[in-house]
């Protein structure tokens, strides 16, 4: 990922807290069918290894688990709050006109090579803690074993697993670190008076101070 040192983030806890936070990481990898992607909720598991595992599964129809099998590398992408950003918003504009249009964004790309398991505990785990994660808020909260046993056991036959020990991550926090205060805080205000709460949520980023990811 082309990142400039004023974009780069590399605080562990701060890409931690991107990548647990992101709901749908796109998974990629390049095998014998060439260069294929998946979107998939994966769990982080930060103290396994230095820089933390991932843990997902595939459809044991999806063929692109056979290139994690087979020793591919693996690029997962992690995508945060993004924003347009409008020259308009910049008070530089109207000294001398020289701005153009960008794109303010949050990204964390994790790599590395993972073991693939069918053993069906530990599929079972795996759903079981994807699961709780994303119904902990819910007022009544759907476990996997809410389901009868068969049924389960029946779907975990038809998944495939996996444990990503993470190799190297790259984070970028693209929100204006390269220009002056007064054009940071014109895009920030222009970004917290638009409809859209994606663009509302980048400028809250950017009202902390020096964001992290």
């Amino acid at each position: 990922m082309y990142t400039p040192s004023f974009f780069k983030e590399s605080d562990l806890a701060s890409l931690h807290t991107q990548i647990d936070g992101t709901r749908l990481a796109v998974v990629v990898t390049s095998g014998e069918s060439g260069l294929q992607a998946s979107h998939l909720p994966l769990l982080l598991r930060p103290e396994q290894g230095t820089q933390g595992t991932l843990y997902g599964h595939f459809a044991k129809a999806n063929p692109q688990w056979k290139d994690l099998q087979n020793g591919a590398q693996v690029l997962v992408i992690f995508q945060g709050a993004d924003a347009y950003v409008s020259p308009s918003f910049y008070p530089a504009k109207a000294e001398h006109g020289k701005v153009v249009p960008t794109w303010n964004y949050l990204a964390v790309h994790a790599y590395g090579r993972a073991e693939v398991f069918t053993d069906t505990q530990r599929l079972h785990d795996l759903v079981s803690a994807l699961t709780d994660k994303h119904e902990s808020k819910r007022a009544s909260p759907w476990s996997v074993d809410d389901a009868p046993s068969d049924y389960i056991e029946k779907m975990l036959g038809a998944i495939v697993g996996f444990a990503l020990p993470i190799e190297r991550l790259e984070g970028k926090r693209k929100l204006n670190q390269n220009r002056s205060a007064e054009d940071v805080a014109g895009v920030r205000d222009g970004l917290t008076a638009s409809d859209d709460p994606k663009d509302q949520q980048l400028a809250r980023l950017m009202s902390q101070g020096e964001p992290r990811v």
